[in-house]
């Protein structure tokens, strides 16, 4: 390893930090980056503090998650200006020369070279920036050696990777690139390592979860594998497009004695089908209400999120109403909110009839006020159930967990070291963002 060769002889461990900006996938590769860093002999500690290597995994699903990357760049470099920065994943695929003229940027790496970024990282900071950004070829991917990562009680899996639905104002595919799916082996050896280090809850991600195939297997095969798995409490499905989900699954949340989880965050974007057809969406919202009624007809008590988008060009005040009339009727128990964001080389990028982003912002607000209410009215349905819980590490004097059903519950510590054990908790009051409770037992 280039870098590490001018502490070869020393007891000092050269110290690198990792920041993660964006979704679930984003932050299970930074994960993956710091165990590769702990297998090559460096110490990883918090973004923010003096440290030899500084290592951004950036996003760019926005104008705003833009301009986080780019303060976090900035962020490190003051911090430790003779330190070698390296940006890595989907702003420095799209924008690799913006990036580059960053102060402080010595590498600027795609998502195609992100996993195996010490392979081009020098001994010292280079006299200007260095961009490599590769094409992203469509083959199944593999991890390979992750590294000594530090999983905790609920584990993101990645299982896929970019994506074939070019919506109208989506960047992914020309940041991860088109949908593919990691070797079946591969992934397989990562579960094993993780039930072996004690993880409960395995969480599946990636950017188009229901597209996965590899050797001839499907998604609803690899769920029906992985629920087989001795050691794997449970499975978990994070956000999934609504035309990939097998209806299969159903039953598998339904039954007390399968792994899978029964909760759904399904993006529909719109509640308007007028803008759904000029986002490019695959469903009318006739079909989506058939397939949300079944979903809660065969699994009861399953809790089902979902993404929405406001200011989309040519989004009347009426489609705005229309949407939030169809959060409201619908059985969803949250939504994320989302501003439209004008991203270069998308078809909505070229289309007229912008909204004023002060419009966008007002009614992004609104919508979420809506959500906020009705995710308060889902937490109360809870109050005096008894539930079960996985505790996670405690923290300012309190476990936090989730139910079965993605419920987020808050406990006083009366007793320690109950991290990663399941308990039966009675639910009480309900709030904005959680429900407080009292552990009744704990699970042996």
């Amino acid at each position: 390893m280039k870098y590490k060769q001018k502490f070869q002889g020393s007891d000092m461990k050269p110290k690198a930090s990792v920041q993660s900006l964006g979704c679930r996938l984003n932050q299970y590769e930074g994960l993956s980056i710091e165990g590769k860093l702990r297998t090559c002999g460096y110490e990883i500690v918090p973004f923010g503090e003096n440290a030899q290597l500084g290592v951004i995994n950036t996003c760019t699903v926005t104008n705003e998650a833009d301009a986080k990357s780019r303060n976090a760049i900035r962020r490190f470099s003051r911090k430790n200006p003779h330190a070698i920065t390296v940006v890595v994943g989907c702003y420095s695929q799209t924008s690799a020369n913006e990036v580059a003229m960053i102060d402080g940027v010595d590498y600027v790496i795609g998502n195609h070279d992100k996993m195996n970024f010490l392979d081009y990282v020098g001994e010292e900071k280079p006299t200007a920036p260095v961009v490599i950004r590769e094409r992203i070829d469509r083959k199944d991917f593999s991890m390979g050696q992750v590294g000594e990562v530090h999983f905790e009680q609920r584990a993101n899996l990645k299982i896929q990777d970019g994506c074939d639905f070019m919506c109208s104002f989506c960047v992914i595919p020309f940041a991860r690139g088109r949908a593919r799916s990691r070797d079946w082996s591969d992934l397989f050896a990562e579960v094993e390592k993780m039930i072996e280090k004690g993880v409960r809850e395995i969480v599946l991600t990636g950017v188009n979860l229901g597209t996965y195939v590899s050797e001839g297997k499907n998604f609803l095969s690899l769920v029906e594998i992985l629920g087989l798995l001795p050691g794997l409490d449970r499975l978990r499905i994070s956000s999934i497009e609504p035309t990939t989900i097998p209806a299969e699954l159903f039953g598998m949340m339904n039954d007390d004695q399968h792994p899978l989880m029964p909760y759904l965050h399904v993006p529909i974007q719109s509640g308007c089908d007028k803008i759904l057809g000029l986002m490019k969406r695959k469903y009318t919202l006739q079909q989506m209400e058939e397939f949300f009624t079944e979903a809660i007809e065969t699994i009861p008590g399953v809790c089902i999120g979902t993404d929405m988008m406001t200011g989309y060009p040519g989004e009347s005040e009426s489609d705005f109403n229309k949407t939030c009339e169809t959060f409201l009727t619908f059985p969803f128990s949250y939504c994320h909110v989302f501003t439209y964001s004008e991203r270069d080389g998308t078809a909505a990028e070229r289309s007229g009839d912008h909204i004023p982003m002060q419009e966008r912002r007002s009614r992004s607000s609104h919508l979420r006020q809506l959500s906020a209410s009705k995710r308060l009215d889902w937490h109360a349905e809870f109050q005096g159930k008894k539930l079960r819980v996985l505790l996670e590490n405690p923290k300012n004097g309190y476990y936090s967990g989730y139910t079965d059903n993605y419920l987020k519950v808050l406990i006083p510590i009366e007793k320690e070291r109950l991290e990663n054990k399941f308990v039966r908790v009675r639910v009480g009051e309900a709030r904005p963002e959680y429900c407080l409770g009292q552990i009744i037992n704990v699970e042996t």
